[in-house]
């Protein structure tokens, strides 16, 4: 009888925007320093948010992130940058500004997830959480 592997541990390829393919990769040791410190930031940045109704950690894509009413509206990514939703136009706008990157997984760009830089400066975060804060506040049932 021929054993299958069980789909989770099937390593796949991943589309690439744009053409091609991208294998998933390991997150570097230095990748992890910057994301653990990213992590950090971002806890010592969410006393304002924790603090407004319903508002709580939560866990998203294997991390911590701030959500309300259970709907994350900010994470750290496991490179250490900030990924935050906001509306698909407003997206638009930051990334056409150059602020932000739009939030690419598994080879598609995700309509209203954006990426600011792990070396952004702390009003750039607080900018986009406010933002971020805001927009789930509002499509998020019980506010």
């Amino acid at each position: 009888m021929t054993r299958i592997a069980a789909p989770h541990r099937v390593r796949r390829r991943l589309p690439k925007v744009g053409g091609g393919w991208q294998t998933p990769r390991m997150v570097t040791e230095d990748e992890r320093r910057v994301a653990d410190a990213s992590r950090e930031r971002l806890a010592g940045l969410a006393g304002p948010f924790l603090s407004r109704p319903g508002v709580t950690w939560g866990r998203m894509f294997s991390t911590e992130g701030l959500g309300v009413r259970g709907k994350i509206f900010a994470v750290v990514t496991h490179v250490g940058d900030l990924m935050a939703k906001v509306p698909e136009a407003r997206a638009d706008e930051l990334v056409a500004d150059g602020k932000v990157t739009r939030m690419i997984m598994r080879g598609r760009e995700m309509r209203e997830w954006v990426v600011s830089p792990a070396d952004a400066d702390d009003a750039a975060w607080i900018a986009l959480l406010d933002e971020s804060y805001a927009y789930l506040d509002a499509i998020t049932p019980g506010g």
